[in-house]
């Protein structure tokens, strides 16, 4: 707007001087007339596109009041979900046993990252069948997972962790899901192995003789004295259910069984007052939102 104002002050100015003398406006008309330059109109503005889907939630388990319970005897837990995924990616699949991790490298069919898992605390006073083995503290268990997709349906899925706290052992775990959409359902299932070093499997399932003596409970024989070793932990199979009420809120529900196997299986704490059966249920909600990076 400034440089068209000041074109047409030049052009009243010329007309006025051509009143007063002639010959100047003929000099003035061999001279190029300034060309009024265009103004561009100011672009819209448009808000860049969120560049994450931030998904948080809460899960309640009840599985086994202590490695080995017998059945009937269940505990509940719970805590938070969280993942976060790039914009026009479909959701995530986690499995029920998948510890907490993000990937790191991310090459479509493969991906591999950190995985952080809390075992909770056995408390020997929670019941009578631990009478005199003592209290295993929390344990946080650190490492990382790969996973493979072979097919679009098909995940392989493992983990290696180091114990930190009440267990310092190493513990391996191997899973293979069959994940199929169906409208707004997503189902899988698959087996389950998991593999513990001695340190991760004794605290919970060796017997130290003072342990032994001070087992005696009312109606149970005191439990002899025992060493458990590492090797195969476990093995099983599990199953979950998904529902997408939308593009922000999803449920789920799962149960997974477990089959104690090797030393922890063999301890007389699982022989006589608990079970190799192990079994755990799940249901959780999630919530969805888009957002920019956060740095």
């Amino acid at each position: 707007m400034t440089k068209v104002r000041r074109s047409s002050g030049w052009r009243a100015a010329g007309v006025a001087v051509g009143v007063v003398a002639a010959p100047a406006m003929a000099s003035a008309a061999d001279l190029p007339a300034p060309t009024a330059a265009s103004v561009a109109a100011p672009a819209a503005y448009v808000p860049p596109v969120p560049d994450w889907i931030v998904t948080i939630g809460a899960e309640l388990r009840i599985g086994p009041k202590w490695a080995g319970a017998p059945d009937g005897k269940f505990g509940l837990t719970g805590g938070p979900l969280f993942s976060i995924r790039r914009v026009g990616t479909p959701p995530d699949y986690f499995g029920p046993r998948d510890s907490f991790g993000f990937p790191i490298v991310d090459l479509g069919q493969f991906k591999l990252g950190p995985a952080v898992q809390i075992v909770w605390q056995r408390k020997a006073s929670s019941d009578t069948a631990l009478n005199g083995l003592g209290d295993v503290n929390f344990a946080v268990q650190a490492g990382a997972f790969a996973e493979y997709w072979p097919v679009q349906w098909l995940r392989l899925h493992g983990e290696l962790r180091q114990g930190f706290g009440g267990e310092k052992g190493v513990t391996g775990d191997l899973f293979l899901d069959a994940v199929v959409p169906a409208g707004q359902w997503r189902f899988s299932a698959g087996p389950r192995l998991t593999v513990q070093s001695t340190a991760a499997v004794s605290p919970y399932f060796s017997i130290t003789p003072a342990q032994s003596a001070g087992s005696t409970v009312a109606g149970l024989p005191a439990l002899p004295v025992y060493h458990a070793s590492g090797g195969f932990y476990s093995y099983g199979a599990g199953t979950q259910a998904e529902y997408f009420f939308n593009t922000q809120w999803a449920a789920h529900v799962f149960v997974e069984y477990q089959r104690l196997t090797g030393s922890a299986a063999d301890s007389p704490l699982v022989i006589q007052r608990g079970s190799p059966n192990q079994l755990t249920f799940g249901l959780g909600a999630t919530y969805a939102f888009t957002t920019h990076p956060w740095w």
